[in-house]
C-alpha cells in the first residue's frame, strides 16, 4: 500500500446535507422545514423543556433537597495505593500528586481505611477515617493533619 491508496473506512466518513439546493437534492425549497408554521421561520421553534403551554415535566415534579455551595470535596486515597513506597516515607500531598496516585488534590487528601497496609509510613495529609489513622498506626507509621 503507498500513500496515495490511502483511504478512509467504508462507512467512517458521511457528507453533511446541504439543504435548500434544488428540487432534485430531496431538500429542496422548503429545506426541510415544511410549510410555514412556528418551526419554519428562521430563529423560530420552542426552547428546550417547552410543553406548548402544558406546565413542564420540571415544573411538575416536587423539588428535594439543594446544593450546598460550602461543600468542601477531598481526593481520596485508599491504604493499599500507600504500599508501593518504601518502609520509612514520608508520604505528602505534593508526593501523592508526583507518583499519580491522586491526579487533583481538590480541598485536601483523606485517607481512607480500604485494604491493608505493610509498610511502616510517615502519611500527611489534611483528613483520615479512624479505620485508616488505626491502620497506619498498627502497622508502625504515624499520621499527621496538615
Amino acid at each position: 500500500m503507498k500513500l496515495h491508496e490511502l483511504k478512509p473506512a467504508e462507512g467512517s466518513r458521511k457528507e453533511r446535507n446541504r439543504v435548500g439546493r434544488g428540487i432534485g437534492s430531496g431538500n429542496g425549497k422548503t429545506a426541510g422545514k415544511g410549510h410555514k408554521g412556528q418551526n419554519a421561520r428562521s430563529g423560530g421553534g420552542v426552547r428546550p423543556g417547552f410543553e406548548g403551554g402544558q406546565n413542564p415535566l420540571f415544573r411538575r415534579l416536587p423539588k428535594r433537597g439543594f446544593t450546598n455551595i460550602n461543600r468542601k470535596e477531598f481526593a481520596i486515597v485508599n491504604l493499599d495505593a500507600l504500599n508501593r513506597f518504601e518502609d520509612g516515607a514520608e508520604v505528602t500531598p505534593a508526593l501523592l500528586l508526583e507518583t499519580g496516585i491522586v491526579s487533583n488534590e481538590k480541598a485536601g487528601i483523606k485517607i481512607l481505611g480500604n485494604g491493608t497496609l505493610n509498610k511502616k509510613l510517615t502519611v500527611k495529609a489534611h483528613k483520615f477515617s479512624a479505620s485508616a489513622k488505626e491502620a497506619i498506626e498498627n502497622a508502625g507509621g504515624t499520621t499527621e493533619v496538615i
